[in-house]
Formats: structure tokens, sequence, C-alpha cells
């Protein structure tokens, strides 16, 4: 019993971990948190579902045409609504994107209703193995597993080894050094809301395959995300992934004892973190001097 808690809570927090990547690209870049961040995947995550439904094309075709968009959306939403801002408060930028949160959640509601509909991914949930005796993986978890590991893998390469990952490094660390450097800003943080935009759809069709897909399905995947991000550090992509892990473990051990606090786990957490390590477990705290 207690490895197949193990195992659904280390699967289910890699989702969480690879969510809580696409909140951390763009608090690296920009150091703002995105509260619309669950409503843009989830909007891309319902184009994924008409592609597929309505038009009957294929899942990997209809997959690609899905990441397009989602990275589409993700550069409109920081072109519309963050860079007309002029010199914002964090208040401000917070507002911005719950107004975000609120016009995509909106427009979901509009056109595809918000009762809830079935999303499948070619990893069913239902498709397990059995590696150990008592011990069952789906298909779902294993397909997690490997595109965490991934796309992890991918952005420690992009980011210290490619000049656009170092100019993203460099607009986080000093935005106005970084301009007079020639970096184009404006530039950096359009691509960091479009690739954010792009792996927090991967996330959520993991979420919805698992579930069910509705306008609301990524609020609380969301909640959980932000405090992966929280308890691993949200200036370290490789803590954020072992953040959710270990909110996962937390969380599914937590729930199977008493399942009635489960819900609230995700938040202690976030409150034990900030009051006790506010930098996270796996990022540097820097204090500025004035």
């Amino acid at each position: 019993m207690i490895g197949q808690l193990i195992v659904e809570g280390l699967a289910i927090g890699a989702c969480y971990g690879l969510f809580a990547v696409a909140v951390v690209i763009i608090y690296k870049t920009s150091e703002v948190v995105n509260f619309g961040q669950g409503e843009m995947a989830m909007f891309a995550t319902f184009v994924a579902y008409h592609i597929l439904t309505y038009y009957g094309v294929p899942f990997w075709a209809a997959f690609l045409m899905t990441l397009g968009f989602a990275a589409l959306l993700g550069a409109i939403v920081e072109f519309l609504f963050l860079r007309p801002a002029k010199n914002p408060s964090i208040l401000g930028l917070i507002v911005i994107t719950l107004g975000a949160e609120m016009l995509l959640m909106g427009l979901a509601s509009w056109k595809w209703g918000a009762e809830q509909k079935a999303f499948s991914l070619p990893w069913s949930y239902s498709s397990i193995h059995e590696p150990l005796p008592g011990v069952i993986v789906s298909d779902w978890a294993i397909a997690v597993f490997l595109t965490s590991g991934v796309i992890v893998t991918l952005l420690y390469v992009f980011f210290r080894y490619t000049r656009l990952g170092i100019a993203m490094r460099a607009t986080q660390q000093n935005q106005n050094a970084a301009k007079i450097m020639g970096i184009r800003t404006e530039r950096v943080f359009t691509f960091a809301w479009g690739l954010s935009s792009l792996i927090g759809t991967v996330a959520a069709m993991f979420f919805a395959a698992r579930a069910t897909l509705d306008p609301s399905f990524m609020m609380e995947p969301f909640l959980r995300a932000f405090a992966a991000a929280v308890l691993g550090g949200l200036t370290s992509i490789p803590g954020v992934l072992v953040g959710g892990e270990i909110l996962g473990l937390i969380e599914n051990l937590f729930g199977y004892m008493w399942p009635e606090w489960k819900p609230i786990v995700a938040f202690v957490i976030i409150v034990l973190v900030l009051c006790f390590r506010p930098s996270g477990l796996f990022a540097r705290h820097f204090v500025k001097k004035v």
C-alpha cells in the first residue's frame, strides 16, 4: 500500500512540477507571477480538444498544432496585457494577470460550455503495469515522468548554452543593464510567455486526461503547482520539479490518512515555506541593500 501511494504521489507530483516550471519561466525573466497561467493552459487544451473532436485530426498533428497555438497565446497575452502597462507595480501586474484569467475563462465557457468533457491521450490512465508486487504504474504516469525529465533537461541546456537563454537570465538579473548591453528585453519577455504557455499546456493535457476537461479544471492544479514552485524556489527550475515531487508525496500520503484535509495541504506548505525559508528549498536568498 505504501509503495503504491509513493508511486502515485510521485506521478502527480511530476505533473505539478512540470506546470510549476511554466510558472517559474515567467518569474525568472520578469519577476511576475502569472495568475492566468492555468487558464492559458486550459484554453489551449480546449483548442486541442476541438481539433481532435470536430476535425478528426490525428493526435500528434493536433498536439503540435496546439503547442503552436499555446506559444502564440502566451505571446499575445504578454503583448496585449503586460506590455502596454507603463511601470506597473507588482500588485498592478497581478491584477492584469487576473484580468487575463477571467477573460480566458469566460471565452472558454462561451465557446465550449461549462459541462465536463472527456479528454484522452495515447497514454491511458487505466492502462497499467505491475513492475513490483502490489505496485501499479499507469502509462499516464510513465509518460509524465519521461516528459518532465526531457523538458527540464532541454531547459537546462537552453538557459546554460544558448544566446537567448543567457539573454533571459540576464534580463531577470537586471533588466536595465540588459537593455544597455543591447538585449531586446521586450522580445525576451514575449518569448518567455510563449515558452511558458507551451509547457503549461503540456502539463494541462496530462491533468485533463487524468480527470475531465472544463473551464475551471486548472484552478486547483495551478494552486498546487504554485505551492510546488514556492517550495522548490521560484528561481530554480530543477528545484520546482523536486518541489512538485515532494508536494505530491506529502499530499498523497496525508490524503490517505486524513482525506478530508487533503485540499489544504498545498496552502499549508505555502505558508510554512514563506515563514521559514522564503526563497524555497533550492534557490538562493538574496537581500537587496539600499
